[in-house]
């Protein structure tokens, strides 16, 4: 979040407040929603400092321990809970305004929000299933054919190339026996 700049210099003090104002009632739900997620990754960022400081930490069993060190860590691990705390609160207030925001609108239901195409509503009865099986199956015996088709050609191109080879090989060979 940035800071607005301060008064002075020649400016009045009064005139950021209805800049700040109109911008405060500007804020819909898709900003909302992206300063959550900012503030959802702060709390994991937190969270795993907070565990990276307690997995470094010794427990007083008895061992001889820096306490200098020890308080240092415990009030940097204290310091990383209450801004967790605060970012909670922050989280809170994003998921309250973002209710709020949307609780004029009407829930969409999923099935809307997935485009798809309808031929007819009426026409669905078992000719239209048998038909499309019908072709499914002419698709899939075509692809078989297809397939048989291309695993001949490249059987033949292998021998072409097994041909090409030994002649390669007969070629040199005799070269090699000519010098």
């Amino acid at each position: 979040m940035s800071t607005p700049p301060l008064a002075g210099a020649g400016m009045q003090p009064g005139a950021f407040s209805g800049t700040q104002a109109q911008a405060a009632r500007e804020v819909n739900t898709a900003s909302l929603c992206r300063i959550g997620q900012e503030t959802v990754q702060d709390i994991v960022f937190r969270t795993m400092e907070i565990f990276q400081l307690l997995r470094n930490m010794q427990l007083p069993n008895g061992v001889t321990y820096h306490t200098g060190t020890y308080q240092d860590r415990l009030g940097k691990l204290q310091e990383h809970l209450r801004q967790l705390s605060i970012l909670f609160r922050k989280l809170r207030l994003v998921y309250d305004k973002c209710n709020e925001n949307c609780a004029g609108l009407d829930p969409v239901p999923i099935e809307q929000l997935i485009p798809y195409v309808e031929e007819d509503g009426s026409k669905h009865d078992d000719r239209g299933a048998a038909s499309q099986l019908r072709f499914a199956s002419e698709e899939r015996r075509e692809i078989m054919e297809v397939n048989k088709k291309l695993k001949q050609k490249n059987q033949q191109l292998k021998q072409i190339m097994d041909q090409l080879r030994n002649l390669i090989w007969d070629i040199n060979a005799m070269l090699a026996m000519r010098n």
